[in-house]
């Protein structure tokens, strides 16, 4: 898998491609590279304030923006790193609440890369990236650093932190398999088991790790990992607990109590999201979060192309009578959500791209019900799923259901007509969810 960025910054572009000069192409798991790097820049990943790091298969993006609306609601000030970005490169790395500016991203992208040539190094794209937002946080003032694993969690770039303020585990299942379920001697058998043995990877001494509630198996790994390196681990169910019910959730620890605010944002997996965030941020004590800024966080956090309903612009003026959503999913957990936030709406417009290494049917078969139409786009600069991947997904289907492909989204979505009624879902990887947004107009900020 192979990361791109591009930038209309000319001096932010040079360094992009001085990355892909030096880098090996692709993503490569492990810690050497970065460690070097790290010690190459005088450590910076040292000298952060305290960091909440968050792994996942899905959600993780999300809890990453609950915790950021908490701390910045009870007026502190938060560095986020964040993966991938949608639109522009700068919206990985946020300073002091702020997206880094194009000129400060160019200066900092070029001091990471002189480092990485003056010692001989190949680093991968990401590792580029997790340095160069490191030495920015590093020497800039904040009250808290939140921090999202790249990939997997044990050998990804961001576990070069030390010693986290909270590590929590977000939503588990199985993605980027080509990655964390490739063979290696003393990694468990089963696939889910290896995801959250990896995920666990992220655990450090003395620290508090916050988790969901998997299958027993995922549980006694993650509780194994926990114990290997004396961290402190808080299970969802077991030691702490939240439930929605009617227009609130209802979270409980062995502190207290506390009822909030349903999240804003829209689908029920939200609310697991949330409620992670709000575990990490009470079993932590190095910065306070009062629970009034918990619930000002739940309804205002914003978390972008997670079923985000496109608002007026180029693309929703094409279907101005609708509702277009847009997501980035593009696993089988990922499907089960958009399903769910459906509900009992019917005869959906599927409009869909995936990259060629991810599987059609985790978004088609949940959806399959639902689905009045399919039209496959193009994503663009990277390899994706033709049309006979998505009738493949479609055999196991008993229903007759229209499928075509073509040029862009805004191709599929004249070819509707101005007499569609019927939701559009706009979905299959971010990658064509920031496509989306940026030719709507709509920036991530």
């Amino acid at each position: 898998m192979v990361d791109f960025a591009t930038s209309n910054h000319a001096a932010v572009q040079k360094q992009l491609d001085r990355i892909n000069a030096l880098s090996p192409g692709r993503d490569i798991l492990g810690l050497e590279r970065i460690a070097a790097l790290m010690s190459a820049l005088d450590n910076p990943h040292q000298k952060l304030p305290p960091v909440f790091h968050v792994a996942g298969t899905n959600g993780k993006g999300s809890t990453c923006a609950f915790l950021r609306g908490a701390i910045e609601a009870a007026g502190k000030s938060v560095h986020v790193y964040t993966s991938p970005h949608l639109v522009r490169f700068n919206e990985r790395i946020r300073i002091a609440g702020t997206l880094i500016s194009d000129d400060y991203l160019a200066d900092i992208l070029s001091e990471t890369l002189d480092a990485a040539e003056k010692n001989s190094l190949n680093p991968s794209f990401f590792e580029v990236t997790t340095a160069a937002a490191f030495l920015a946080f590093s020497r800039n003032p904040a009250d808290a650093c939140i921090v999202e694993v790249g990939l997997g969690g044990r050998l990804d770039a961001t576990n070069i932190i030390e010693k986290p303020t909270v590590c929590g585990i977000a939503n588990l299942g199985i993605d980027h398999e080509g990655f964390l379920l490739s063979a290696e001697d003393g990694t468990p058998d089963d696939p889910m088991t290896r995801i959250a043995w990896e995920k666990a990877g992220i655990a450090k001494a003395n620290t508090p790790l916050i988790a969901g509630n998997y299958n027993d198996t995922m549980n006694d790994i993650i509780a194994a990992q926990a114990d290997k390196v004396g961290a402190s681990l808080s299970v969802k169910k077991r030691d702490w607990d939240a439930a929605a019910y009617k227009d609130h959730i209802y979270y409980k620890d062995e502190k207290d109590k506390i009822t909030l605010p349903l999240p804003r944002m829209n689908g029920a997996h939200q609310i697991d999201n949330a409620a992670l965030a709000i575990a990490m941020l009470r079993h932590q004590n190095k910065i306070d979060i009062p629970t009034s800024a918990i619930a000002a966080a739940m309804e205002w956090t914003h978390w972008p192309a997670r079923l985000q309903l496109l608002s007026a612009g180029p693309i929703q003026a094409i279907q101005p009578n609708v509702d277009i959503w847009l997501d980035g999913g593009h696993n089988a957990n990922a499907g089960e959500a958009i399903a769910q936030h459906f509900g009992d709406i019917d005869h959906i417009h599927l409009i869909i791209g995936m990259l060629s290494n991810k599987n059609p049917a985790a978004i088609i078969k949940p959806l399959i019900d639902k689905i009045k139409s399919i039209t496959i786009v193009p994503i663009s600069g990277h390899e994706y799923h033709d049309i006979n991947a998505f009738k493949g997904a479609l055999e196991l289907s008993s229903q007759s259901i229209s499928i075509c492909e073509m040029d862009s989204a805004q191709e599929a979505l004249k070819s509707l007509g101005d007499d569609n009624h019927h939701p559009i879902l706009i979905t299959g990887s971010l990658y064509l969810a920031g496509e989306i947004l940026a030719a709507n107009e709509q920036y991530p900020d």
